[in-house]
């Protein structure tokens, strides 16, 4: 095979290869389109944290936004961490939560269960319409991964704070 050959070769290899994955305005035109692209990254720090607002969350709470529900996905998630103490109030989700312990020690509760003490790489899932609790354990804090689909451009129902009482009883 001829040398010279060898890099317009690897340059159509690569056309030929990335051009299906591009927006078609790319591969023509070498200009975005207004479609969503194939591949998108939100960089670590790049998204605006924010307080757990007061009337949803008693202490304190930081909501760290990982990725939004994008058409037709239905699915939005952020890091939630909670300081020890801090908790959400009642609440449901119309198609259900998941929540990933990252750090730390935290309580869930169900309406009517028991506490439950969850752990970095505990799994929880709570299913549609289900109220609940979630947050930190009373001396330690704790992160999660909140995870919840939109259902007509909603993912909770916020209720009534959960009681110093309801709080404190033993996991």
């Amino acid at each position: 095979m001829n040398i010279l050959l060898k890099p317009t070769i690897a340059g159509a290899l690569v056309f030929a290869l990335l051009a299906p994955a591009m927006p078609t305005s790319i591969a023509q035109s070498g200009t975005p389109s207004q479609a969503q692209p194939p591949l998108s990254i939100a960089r670590a720090g790049s998204q605006v944290s924010s307080a757990g607002p007061a009337e949803n969350f008693t202490g304190g709470v930081r909501v760290d936004p990982l990725f939004r529900a994008i058409g037709p996905a239905a699915a939005a998630g952020a890091y939630v961490t909670f300081e020890p103490g801090a908790r959400t109030a009642w609440h449901t989700h119309p198609n259900g939560q998941v929540l990933i312990v990252t750090a730390g020690v935290g309580r869930v509760q169900v309406w009517g269960g028991p506490i439950e003490e969850i752990r970095p790489g505990d799994v929880v899932r709570v299913a549609p319409g289900q109220k609940h609790w979630h947050g930190a354990a009373p001396t330690t804090g704790m992160t999660h991964i909140a995870i919840g689909e939109h259902q007509d451009g909603k993912t909770v129902d916020w209720l009534e704070k959960v009681s110093d009482t309801e709080y404190l009883k033993q996991p």
